[in-house]
């Protein structure tokens, strides 16, 4: 455990050894998994897992307290990421990030540069708005029965995509109100996974557990009622600062959750990035098809 002030406590763990590696994990909230073991060859990486500000084993956690989204923000993580450098004596690392994990990724290298040697993305998500709005909005139109009932929490705010920040407020609002939070919590996660075909009562989902639910809800709806703290197409229009980094990004073309337009706006402009897309709907980092274009991507980094 690492204190890194302000009342927060941060789980991380290390495999391997060799070139120095850290995982963002996506969410906000998710929490990092053994199996981002299996992104990296680890007779040839150091790999650095840790859990974001109130999720996973980092303390405090959301789901037992709203203090844990207290200085929680994207430049709190980013200062995470820094101290947790420091802790660990290195001096630059290879980043990868998947889905929030990305955006988070980036903000980073932006802020950080120097200390960024090479980046591996997946599941490529800037938290702008209009990804937001289709998220939490647009892509309602191919999944109508899932969005009505998502929509239906919250009855108070319009089912226009437009109106796509004002109901993730309301839904934070809910969450924060011990009363509703759980049934809120549940609602949340079911549009969450119902996109992708899931069910949150469904046991081999982590979404199963209502713990889970209730931290990552809070979470998620925090940092997307604020747009993530970034000027909208911030991280597109920073892409100077790190133009000199190497990036891959693995993109499913069908993703239901993030549009293949960011990174392919992100690839280019950005000299260095290679985008290399993948059939199908995959997300998530874990997914066979993922790890292993990840894995032959971390790979390549040192042939």
């Amino acid at each position: 455990m690492l204190d890194v002030g302000d009342g927060h406590q941060l789980w991380f763990e290390q495999a391997g050894e060799g070139i120095d590696a850290l995982v963002l994990h996506g969410g906000p909230g998710s929490g990092c998994k053994p199996g981002h073991y299996d992104l990296f060859d680890l007779s040839r990486y150091r790999v650095t897992l840790f859990d974001q500000r109130g999720c996973g084993q980092s303390t405090p956690a959301a789901a037992e307290t709203l203090e844990a989204l207290e200085a929680n923000t994207t430049s709190h993580l980013i200062s995470d990421i820094e101290a947790l450098r420091v802790h660990l004596g290195v001096d630059a690392w290879v980043l990868f990030g998947g889905s929030w994990g990305s955006t988070l990724a980036l903000a980073y290298a932006q802020a950080c540069p120097t200390r960024v040697r090479a980046m591996v993305l997946a599941g490529v998500a800037t938290t702008a708005e209009r990804d937001l709005q289709w998220l939490y909005g647009h892509i309602g139109n191919m999944f109508p029965e899932a969005y009505a009932a998502f929509c239906a929490a919250v009855p108070n705010v319009s089912t226009d995509p437009a109106a796509t920040i004002d109901r993730i407020r309301a839904y934070h609002d809910l969450l924060c109100d011990p009363v509703y939070a759980q049934t809120a919590a549940d609602a949340w996660c079911q549009w969450e996974t119902g996109i992708f075909g899931g069910d949150i009562h469904a046991l081999a989902s982590r979404y199963s557990d209502s713990t889970f639910r209730l931290g990552f809800a809070r979470i998620v709806t925090h940092y997307f009622a604020n747009r993530a703290w970034l000027e909208d197409d911030q991280l597109l229009r920073n892409l100077p600062a790190i133009a000199h980094i190497p990036c891959t990004m693995i993109h499913s073309r069908f993703d239901p959750s993030c549009p293949l337009r960011a990174p392919w706006e992100l690839a280019q402009a950005w000299p260095n990035a290679a985008l290399q897309v993948l059939d199908g709907t995959t997300h998530s980092a874990l997914d066979d098809e993922m790890c292993e274009a990840i894995r032959s991507a971390t790979d390549a980094l040192v042939i």
